[in-house]
């Protein structure tokens, strides 16, 4: 396991503070006895503590890494055992070390003999084997909580990664949802106005000829949009009346149109192509089948936070026994496109009236 510098550059510096809080609380307890505190040794003798574990956190943390509990139990854990009693035993080592070379420096500053290097292995090795007895429980534990501190380590970025992959997953399965449901509606909407042009065929000829040119320059349109998952509110009015032109020449004047955009919405995203199947489903049932006048009314304003966007027209249609008329792959389509770009914010409603069908879009504002 090779460790990032910043990963290093933070247990050094997790050290050096913990040296200074234990070096100013056992000069404080010195004191408090009424000696005279060394400064100096207390501070050696305390970095040496936390900064010998630091250099030893290093290796068991590595050794975590290669072999883990969870993965192979019956291996790792006598192994990581045997490593925190030697990473204990070793740090014991350093610190009569420390200690050693402190008694000597107490002695040159005395100046009560010259046979340092004696004065140091003596005091060594009188000292080591008490502090081994003393203290090994106790290195022990600091060991196996290096241990156990970066098994933590590992699960939480692992886990953090997972958290990650999972919502890169879903994003990108929201994505493809919502290429589908965009591309399904663009056959439908071609089918539908091939259909009529088929219709206008026998009847007139140089009509069925128009529409098939504003059909191409629909179709144009709809593939510019194609690779898009949102476009502004003003491109989504444009496509709507151009395609409402189509329906225009096919049914006659007798259908009539009135757009109302509260300002400053205009620039608002929303969802490509989610005003068509509405407006569709209005010219198919509350429209065409009658020979009566056709109104298409569709509305644009701000909510506080949600855009509303509403498309209401002036016949009734069949309706079904929840007295709302079927709207088949385009409904069910625009419900769909709602939950995938906004989930339980976005809503549409359908609702017959006395005054003819509704249907309302609501979502979030965005500009």
């Amino acid at each position: 396991m090779r460790f990032r510098a910043r990963t290093i550059g933070f247990v050094l510096l997790i050290a050096g503070v913990a040296s200074l809080l234990s070096t100013a609380l056992a000069y404080e307890t010195v004191r408090n006895e009424g000696r005279v505190p060394d400064t100096v040794a207390l501070a050696v003798l305390n970095s040496s503590f936390w900064f010998g574990w630091a250099a030893l956190a290093l290796p068991l943390a590595a050794l975590s890494a290669r072999w883990r509990v969870d993965r192979t139990p019956q291996v790792a854990i006598p192994l990581h055992i045997a490593a925190a009693i030697a990473a204990g035993a070793l740090h014991i080592c350093l610190q009569t070390t420390t200690q050693a070379g402190l008694y000597v420096r107490a002695q040159v500053l005395q100046g009560l003999h010259h046979g340092y290097a004696a004065a140091f292995a003596g005091r060594w090795m009188s000292a080591l084997p008490d502090q081994l007895l003393q203290l090994i429980d106790w290195e022990l534990a600091a060991g196996v909580g290096v241990v156990a501190l970066a098994h933590a380590v590992f699960y939480y970025r692992e886990a953090q990664d997972r958290a990650l992959n999972e919502a890169n997953l879903e994003t990108r399965l929201i994505e493809a949802q919502l290429t589908a449901l965009q591309q399904q509606l663009q056959p439908h909407f071609l089918f539908n106005t091939l259909h009529a042009i088929s219709t206008l065929m026998h009847r007139d000829v140089n009509l069925a000829d128009q529409v098939l040119v504003r059909l191409s320059d629909l179709l144009r349109v709809t593939l510019e949009l194609g690779g898009q998952r949102v476009v502004r509110l003003s491109r989504e009015v444009e496509f709507i009346r151009s395609y409402l032109e189509i329906e225009r020449m096919r049914i006659g004047d007798r259908l009539t149109l009135n757009i109302e955009i509260e300002r400053g919405t205009l620039d608002c995203w929303v969802p490509t192509l989610i005003l068509q199947p509405l407006v569709e489903n209005a010219v198919k049932y509350g429209v065409a089948p009658y020979t009566g006048p056709g109104h298409i009314d569709i509305r644009a304003a701000r909510q506080d936070d949600l855009l509303a966007l509403t498309v209401a027209d002036n016949g009734p249609g069949p309706v079904t026994e929840n007295r709302v008329r079927p709207g088949g792959i385009g409904l069910t389509n625009t419900r769909a496109r709602l939950e995938h770009h906004f989930g339980d914010q976005g809503r549409l409603d359908l609702d017959r009236g006395p005054g003819g069908f509704t249907a309302r879009l609501t979502f979030p504002y965005r500009n």
